[in-house]
């Protein structure tokens, strides 16, 4: 069965504001590497190479970013979708590309550790209709949650104020073409969307087959800063030991320490996991665990520990951050007061004098 995918880039990324007001939020760096990129990967991995993204106001960035999709081992076609109204729209909106085809649709920002080649597989075998991605949560009124019969999906509730089960939604589906009728058919929400979940929910009054896979592994929806950190925190936890960067004689690397090309440390502790990016410079700096320091970044006389640190910022004489998302062009530096620890994100082009 051939399948394409159809990845969600849209969406202006509110919960990451202030990151998300200079750029996209499915460009922001999991372990240095976009969040974008491991759907595009686990996408291929499962064996599919033809890619539509549905993207928005942040397209010329996600454009330059991934750019014909063959560094993926893919062909990427770029779908406008000119207002974000809803998930069902996007898949009205990607209708030309989809053709008749069954697909998988994947949210940009969404992260499974163990990919979706056991999913595409058992979509491939089984068939059914529709075939969605189930994780037991908590707080499952945040999310679409969905109630089970026999092993069939019988009810779908988008952020009931009372759910009637914790198994949600993960942004993962896979579609029959059947969906298309779906999606012409129902009508906008009370929030006004077109939402996956009524379209779903449409097909199972109609006697679809929509059958559900439970995830007993980590799902992570990285739209909110403290699961961007854990999403962090389990890729470095996954990736191999590197070491491309210079390390001088007065510093220490503890544990599994990831030195991209050009990195520079001196003078420094550095206590994996962590990955410092290309061409930056840690200097008479404490590197903890959890933490991803992006690429041109110079750390200088500072603690940072479980953070992400995006490219071209200056850290100077602070001590100590932690559980932090830095952006762009930020620099940091410390005033004249005791030091102490402190908790942040920063958009892009911020200045911080820390007491």
């Amino acid at each position: 069965m051939r399948l394409r995918g159809l990845i969600l880039s849209g969406g202006s990324g509110t919960r990451l504001r202030p990151i998300t007001h200079t750029g996209a939020k499915q460009l922001v760096p999991v372990a240095n590497k976009p969040v974008l990129f491991y759907g595009l990967e686990a996408l291929v991995a499962a064996g599919i190479d033809e890619i539509g993204i549905v993207v928005g106001d942040t397209h010329r960035e996600i454009r330059q970013a991934v750019g014909d999709g063959s560094r993926f081992g893919a062909r990427v076609e770029y779908i406008p979708q000119t207002q974000p109204l809803g998930l069902a729209h996007a898949v009205q909106t990607a209708r030309a590309f989809l053709g008749t085809d069954p697909f998988v649709m994947y949210l940009g920002d969404n992260f499974i550790p163990g990919g979706i080649s056991d999913v595409v597989a058992e979509f491939r075998k089984e068939q059914p209709d529709v075939l969605i991605l189930l994780k037991r949560m908590p707080h499952p009124e945040r999310f679409g949650v969905a109630v089970l019969e026999e092993g069939r999906v019988r009810q779908l509730v988008e952020k009931p104020l009372e759910p009637p089960s914790d198994l949600v939604l993960v942004g993962v589906y896979l579609f029959q073409p059947s969906i298309l009728e779906a999606v012409d058919a129902i009508r906008p929400s009370p929030r006004g969307e077109l939402e996956i979940t009524d379209a779903i929910q449409w097909q199972v009054d109609r006697g679809r087959r929509v059958t559900p896979h439970v995830i007993e592994g980590p799902w992570i929806d990285t739209g909110k800063m403290d699961d961007l950190l854990e999403c962090n925190r389990v890729v470095l936890d996954r990736l191999p030991e590197q070491r491309l960067g210079t390390v001088d004689a007065g510093s220490r690397l503890i544990g599994k320490v990831i030195l991209e090309a050009g990195s520079q440390v001196s003078g420094s502790t550095l206590r994996g996991p962590c990955i410092i990016g290309e061409r930056t410079r840690i200097v008479d700096a404490y590197v903890g665990p959890f933490t991803a320091i992006y690429h041109d970044v110079l750390i200088e006389a500072s603690e940072v520990e479980h953070a992400i640190v995006l490219e071209h910022t200056v850290i100077r004489g602070a001590r100590k951050i932690e559980d932090s998302l830095i952006g762009r062009h930020v620099v940091v530096e410390r005033g004249i007061a005791l030091p102490q620890a402190h908790r942040m994100m920063l958009g892009d082009h911020s200045r911080v004098e820390l007491p």
